[in-house]
């Protein structure tokens, strides 16, 4: 793992009283030239040029906390690759599209998505805490398309009007970058709605700023009415250390479940041992492995895709391996079906 090491971008001025994961956020890195310096690979001629070139349209940001997880000088570490921008991302590839689940056509209200029975996802936010370079929304219109809080309730009116709804899910962008006082506002707005009787958060914040984990967010979902869910997001074993084995404790001490969802990705996690590292981990820290996707066909992510042949050869391996309960389900997301897909 690479040394703690100075910043080398002044913070941005912050009050005494801001949270400590809104700090680390403020000060994330969004330079590759910066990324790599602090990585060791700044010189690397692999690296160099392409991060140059890279950059546009789809921006890096990624936490130095999650960046301390890296490996120093090595130039495939499996976290790198995830939030490093590379040049083959401009590549023109058939099959792969700006919307590859259909979020555009699910949506019922501004940011609001009912594709399932029985839950519906709300788009809260387009921050994120981190930048993916695999992330199915690379290209989602969130300033158009995402809820701001003067539209939430537009989308609680959808959510009280149907009575089959019975679990909504905030997803994003990352729910968890909203401000406690914004986040415990829209959740005491669902709770008002009586036949809602869970409430999912997706959020990759857990892992790559375990910091946002706090006191208070943990008692205002230990007090609320809904059971609640957290999935968190992690894709290899290194990332998970002794912060986000904190994190999720936390977590479940409030009575929160907690489940994992991972993509495979071809040079990150396309082996049976780095799927079995995965879900040992995320089992000894408090999460159960959930889903795998098969990688969503967006632009500028091809070159992670893994043959479904493979993918599916894969879990059969990770099966003879482990319990069963260790087994994330292999699945895939085609727009207009009436579930995830099991592969």
């Amino acid at each position: 793992m690479i040394p703690a090491q100075p910043a080398a971008e002044k913070p941005l001025p912050l009050s005494q009283a801001t949270p400590q994961w809104k700090r680390e956020q403020a000060e994330a890195v969004t330079s590759p030239a910066e990324l790599l310096r602090l990585v060791g690979l700044d010189q690397h001629p692999r690296w160099k040029e392409q991060a140059e070139r890279a950059q546009p349209p789809f921006s890096l940001k990624v936490p130095r906390s999650y960046i301390h997880r890296m490996q120093f000088g090595c130039a495939d570490d499996p976290l790198l690759l995830q939030a490093l921008p590379q040049a083959v991302e401009h590549a023109e590839v058939a099959g792969f599209s700006a919307d590859p689940v259909g979020d555009l056509n699910a949506q019922k209200t501004t940011g609001l998505l009912h594709k399932y029975h029985g839950r519906v996802l709300l788009v809260a936010t387009g921050a994120c805490a981190i930048h993916c370079r695999y992330c199915f929304r690379r290209e989602y219109p969130y300033e158009q398309a995402s809820a701001t809080q003067s539209q939430w309730q537009e989308s609680l009116d959808y959510i009280a009007a149907d009575s089959s709804i019975h679990e909504v899910i905030l997803s994003g962008g990352d729910p968890l970058t909203l401000s406690d006082k914004r986040l415990h506002k829209l959740i005491d707005r669902i709770e008002t709605i009586s036949h809602v009787q869970r409430l999912r958060i997706h959020s990759r914040l857990p892992i790559v700023l375990p910091s946002r984990v706090t006191e208070t967010l943990c008692q205002r979902l230990a007090q609320s009415r809904l059971r609640c869910i957290m999935v968190v997001h992690a894709n290899h074993a290194q990332e998970l250390d002794h912060t986000t084995a904190k994190a999720l404790q936390d977590l479940r001490r409030a009575g929160v479940d907690c489940l994992n969802q991972a993509v495979l990705l071809a040079g990150i996690n396309d082996s049976v041992e780095a799927l079995a590292q995965l879900s040992e981990r995320l089992f000894e820290q408090g999460a159960l492995p959930y889903y795998l996707h098969s990688l969503d066909r967006v632009h500028g992510a091809a070159h992670f895709e893994v043959d479904e042949a493979r993918a599916k050869h894969l879990v059969a391996q990770l099966r003879e391996r482990l319990s069963g309960y260790l087994v994330p389900t292999l699945v895939r997301e085609i727009e207009g079906e009436s579930s995830k897909t099991p592969l």
